[in-house]
C-alpha cells in the first residue's frame, strides 16, 4: 500500500471512532445555557421596549409631541400642567457633562499610569482598590456630594444652593472614573509591545511613547470607555436626587438646583400616584426619551469604535 493510502485509511479509521463516540451532553448543555441567556437579553430589551412604548404612545396621545419634546415648563404634578420635558433634559445634561470633564481626565490618566508607569506589583495594589471604587452604594455618594463636597464648595468661596447641579456632577465624575479606567487600561494594555520598543527605539521618552504612540492605538476601547462612563452618568439617579435637587430649573447656571429624568422617574414612581392616569403616564415617557438618548449614544459610539479600531497580529 502507498504511503498516500496509507495516510487515507488512517484518516477513515479516525473518523469511524469519532463518528461511533457518545454524544458529548455536557457540551450539549452548555451552549443550549449559552442560547437561553442569549434569549433572555433579547427578550428583556424587547420587553423593557414595549413597556415603555406602550405607555409613551399613550401619553402622547393626550400631549401633542411638539409640546413634551420642545416646551420649557415642566409641572406634570401641579395645576395647570405643563409637560414640557426641556428642563429635564438639560438637567440631565449638565450634571452629565460636569461629571465627564472631572470622570475622563481622571478616568484615562489613571489607567495611562497603570499601564505604562506602575510596575506589575503596584498596578496589582491598586487597580482592585480602584474597581472596589465602584462598589460602593451610589446613596454612599449622594450623601457624601450634600453633606462634603457643597460646605466645601461654599468654603473655597463658591456660593452655591444647599442642592446645586455642581456638586452633584462632581461627584458623578468620581462615581465614573473606575468605569473609565478599568475599560480603558485593558485597552492600554491590549496595545503590542513591540510599537513601545519601536518608539523607544526611536529616542522617545515614555510620556512621548504614551501620549503618542500607545494613547492613538488603544482610542477605540478608550473612547468606549469614556461613552459607557456618559451612559452610567446620564443614567445616574441617588447623587442627582440627593445632591442636585428636584426642581425642573431650565438654566446653565450649576450653582443653582437641578432635576434630571432619573431623579423625576425616581421621585414620581414612588408617590402616591393613580396607575393609567396622566401624570403616571409621565414617568413612561421620561423614561423612553432616557431610552432614546442612551441608545443614540451607544450608536454614534460604535461608529466611531469601528471607524477607529486598530487591528495587530
Amino acid at each position: 500500500m502507498s504511503q498516500a493510502g496509507a495516510v487515507k485509511a488512517k484518516a477513515d479509521a479516525t473518523a469511524s471512532v469519532f463518528a461511533r463516540s457518545r454524544p458529548r451532553y455536557g457540551e450539549l448543555v452548555i451552549r443550549a445555557s449559552l442560547v437561553i441567556a442569549a434569549l433572555i437579553t433579547v427578550l428583556t430589551t424587547v420587553g423593557i421596549v414595549f413597556a415603555l412604548a406602550s405607555e409613551t404612545i399613550s401619553f402622547l396621545g393626550e400631549v401633542p409631541l411638539h409640546d413634551f419634546l420642545f416646551g420649557t415648563t415642566w409641572s406634570p404634578l401641579f395645576e395647570p400642567p405643563s409637560y414640557g420635558v426641556i428642563p429635564l433634559v438639560t438637567g440631565t445634561l449638565l450634571t452629565t457633562a460636569i461629571g465627564m470633564i472631572v470622570g475622563i481626565p481622571l478616568g484615562v490618566g489613571s489607567a495611562i499610569y497603570l499601564s505604562e508607569y506602575a510596575t506589575s506589583r503596584t498596578r496589582k495594589f491598586f487597580k482592585p482598590i480602584l474597581e472596589t471604587l465602584a462598589g460602593v452604594p451610589t446613596v454612599v455618594f449622594g450623601y457624601f456630594a450634600l453633606t462634603v463636597v457643597t460646605p466645601w464648595l461654599r468654603k473655597i468661596g463658591i456660593e452655591v444652593d444647599a442642592f446645586n447641579a455642581l456638586s452633584g456632577g462632581l461627584v458623578i465624575g468620581i462615581l465614573i472614573v473606575p468605569t473609565i479606567a478599568s475599560i480603558s487600561e485593558d485597552a492600554l494594555s491590549a496595545v503590542p509591545q513591540g510599537l513601545r520598543e519601536a518608539s523607544f527605539g526611536l529616542g522617545a521618552g515614555r510620556f512621548q511613547t504614551s501620549l503618542r504612540v500607545v494613547v492613538p492605538a488603544a482610542f477605540s476601547g478608550i473612547i468606549a470607555s469614556i461613552v459607557l462612563g456618559a451612559s452610567r452618568a446620564i443614567g445616574e439617579t441617588m447623587v442627582v436626587l440627593l445632591a442636585a435637587g428636584q426642581r425642573p430649573n431650565l438654566t446653565l447656571d450649576v450653582r443653582e438646583p437641578v432635576e434630571t429624568m432619573a431623579t423625576f422617574i425616581a421621585a414620581t414612581g414612588k408617590g402616591d400616584i393613580p396607575t393609567g392616569s396622566l401624570d403616571y403616564k409621565t414617568i413612561f415617557a421620561v423614561g423612553a426619551l432616557l431610552f432614546v438618548m442612551t441608545f443614540i449614544l451607544n450608536i454614534i459610539s460604535t461608529w466611531v469604535v469601528n471607524r477607529y479600531r486598530e487591528e495587530y497580529e
